[in-house]
């Protein structure tokens, strides 16, 4: 297949996972319960498509659990985000380093 192919089949599929709610759904939900859910599935996505990513990145399974340490530990003092990223890279490397 060309690229042009899988360009316009995914054209097509972010389309309707777009376009289905706008169609299905035309009052306001009004359910506390499935409004409450709604909410929180955007960060669920998120989690399930970063979390894998992070461990699997680097090849290592200490170096990712190392990296991702620093990360949390560095978040959670609401630290700079880049500054998390980059401390996070960086022990990640340095582990890899020592290793």
């Amino acid at each position: 297949m060309t690229v042009a192919v899988y360009i316009a089949v995914m054209a097509a599929v972010t389309y309707l996972i777009r376009m289905i709610p706008f169609t299905f759904f035309r009052k306001k939900i009004k359910s506390k319960f499935v409004r409450s859910f709604l909410k929180y599935i955007p960060y669920a996505v998120l989690s399930a498509m970063t979390i894998p990513a992070v461990f699997t990145s680097t090849g290592n399974a200490v170096t990712s659990a190392v990296g991702a340490l620093v990360a949390v530990v560095l978040a959670f003092f609401d630290l700079p985000l880049i500054l998390v990223a980059l401390a996070a890279s960086f022990s990640a490397f340095l582990t890899g380093l020592l290793m």
